[in-house]
């Protein structure tokens, strides 16, 4: 068993790149998106495709967020048809969690936004001051499954107070 602590810069290679290397599953939860890049190779390629790619040889990706993606995101999110046809989506104007969740066997809690500036490769200068915890502590992990599971199948939907805002709010609530 092995839990982390994680600060600014080293998010990139221990979060982004490990979420990357899932194997069959991939929830992220988060707050904001915005367009960010991952090195392949001996280049820099947007997320979006290295995610794209991955869909596309089988990994399930949940991603939740609060606020509609950056326009740069947006235009990358177009050019890969995988995403509108695989990534399961929910938009909840009321998460602030962020969560990445590799395999239900590793957890990312902490303050890391899905940005260049949180999680991607920015500069130091550049970055968002972060803070989180990797582990595959079971327990934790069970938590974080928990708490994403719960709110991608609606639990809290009921009780929101916010389903006005909710674009994709579970029917029946």
């Amino acid at each position: 068993m092995e839990t982390a602590y994680i600060a600014n810069e080293a998010h990139y290679d221990a979060v982004l790149c490990k979420a990357l290397d899932a194997r069959r599953t991939l929830w992220i939860g988060t707050a904001d998106l915005k367009d960010l890049h991952v090195k392949t190779g001996g280049s820099s390629v947007p997320f979006l495709q290295a995610l794209a790619e991955r869909i596309e040889g089988g990994l399930e990706v949940r991603l939740i967020h609060a606020k509609e993606p950056g326009p740069r995101f947006r235009e990358d999110f177009d050019r890969f048809p995988a995403l509108a046809t695989h990534l399961e989506r929910i938009f909840c104007p009321r998460v602030h969690f962020k969560l990445i969740i590799i395999d239900c066997k590793t957890a990312y809690i902490g303050s890391a936004n899905l940005t260049g500036a949180g999680l991607g490769m920015k500069s130091p200068r550049r970055r968002n001051f972060e803070a989180g915890v990797l582990t595959d502590d079971p327990a934790l992990v069970e938590q974080a499954v928990q708490q994403f599971d719960d709110l991608w199948i609606g639990t809290p939907c009921q009780t929101c107070g916010r389903t006005e805002y909710c674009t994709d709010r579970i029917e029946g609530d």
